[in-house]
């Protein structure tokens, strides 16, 4: 990557100082074609560990590995020249210690070219943000649902729904925020709860099923796209219905080569006439 291409890019600090602004847009992308389509639309394009169900039909994320998510990383760094990309750290890379947590954000920040990792967690997690930026490694936060915390939360469903639920949150998003991350994803929460977020932490807040008053939106682009079917969540708006078009446009494909309509005298390269004598 050029000095030049990562000088054109969505910066952290630039992003940080997004709070209260015009609102920040991010999308997922995992795949080189993907994010070379969705790089002049987007500020920042999140590589996320959700490729483990989108991607390789895993039923959650947390069998994603680190090199996988690097490799994934890589590929939408290369494809892309404006956003911000950041790439998530997935389960079981850094909750162990802030220096295990370092190692494996060095990794992805190293061998991807990447410009931020994200983490997931608040108050537990607090003291491995403020070790990694106080090394050099922004951070995205992510409170709320976690979906790397499917098992302890019982399920991928809406949290903060009592007034407890809803402080532990509120507590997890400043300790984050305090910690020194740029952005702080808020997933799955109750709209009130979101707003209040956004209003208290001094960072852009990135809402999922949180917040039209989030400074920023994100969502799966698969699901945004119509390609993902296993489930709609209800925080997800499909602005096309791109799996509708792969399917008929593969049944018009294969009804062509069934009766040898597919390939035509068009595709087909000629035999090159003999020279004269």
């Amino acid at each position: 990557m050029s000095a030049s291409n990562l000088t054109a890019r969505h910066s952290v600090p630039a992003l940080r100082a997004r709070k209260g602004g015009e609102p920040i847009v991010c999308l997922t992308a995992y795949t080189a074609p993907v994010a070379r389509l969705l790089d002049p639309h987007v500020d920042i394009l999140l590589v996320g560990d959700s490729l483990g169900m989108v991607v390789y039909g895993l039923d959650s994320t947390l069998p994603v590995t680190l090199d996988t998510m690097i490799a994934h990383g890589a590929a939408v760094v290369r494809a892309s020249e404006r956003a911000c990309v950041v790439v998530d750290l997935p389960f079981g890379s850094y909750q162990e210690s802030k220096e295990a947590a370092f190692r494996a954000s060095a990794r992805v920040m190293a061998e991807t070219g990447a410009q931020a990792i994200k983490l997931e967690g608040g108050i537990e997690m607090a003291e491995t943000v403020a070790f990694l930026t106080a090394r050099g490694i922004p951070v995205m936060g992510h409170v709320g649902l976690t979906p790397q915390s499917v098992n302890t939360l019982g399920g991928y469903k809406a949290v903060g729904r009592d007034a407890e639920a809803a402080e532990r949150i509120v507590a997890d998003a400043r300790a984050i925020s305090e910690a020194g991350a740029f952005t702080l994803v808020i997933e799955g929460t109750m709209e009130a709860l979101a707003r209040r977020i956004t209003e208290e932490v001094a960072i852009p807040t990135i809402g999922i099923g949180g917040s039209p008053a989030c400074d920023g939106q994100v969502l799966v682009t698969d699901d945004m796209l119509g390609l993902f079917g296993a489930f709609q969540p209800k925080f997800v708006k499909r602005y096309a219905n791109l799996g509708e078009t792969v399917s008929e446009a593969a049944a018009t494909y294969a009804a062509e080569v069934r009766t040898r309509a597919f390939p035509g005298p068009e595709h087909c390269f000629g035999m090159k006439k003999a020279a004269a004598v």
